[in-house]
């Protein structure tokens, strides 16, 4: 969870409290997910997510396996 809260952290700035607006996040899932991610609004975001959760997780895992690699 904190993983996932770092990330979003990072990723979110100036869209935390709707990251559905954000350019670079909708850039980056829709280079993840494919088309279906380009048009996102609120709805579609959190449906997405929620969908992909266990996608998302491996992917925040692999973020941290990544950072913790640069630190070391």
């Amino acid at each position: 969870m904190l993983n996932a809260l770092r990330y979003y952290w990072i990723i979110a700035k100036g869209y935390r409290l709707r990251p559905w607006a954000s350019l670079y996040i909708r850039w980056r899932l829709e280079t993840f997910f494919g088309r279906e991610a380009g048009d996102l609004d609120m709805s579609k975001f959190l449906r997405l997510m929620w969908r992909e959760r266990v996608r998302m997780k491996r992917f925040l895992e692999w973020v941290a396996e990544r950072r913790r690699e640069q630190q070391s």
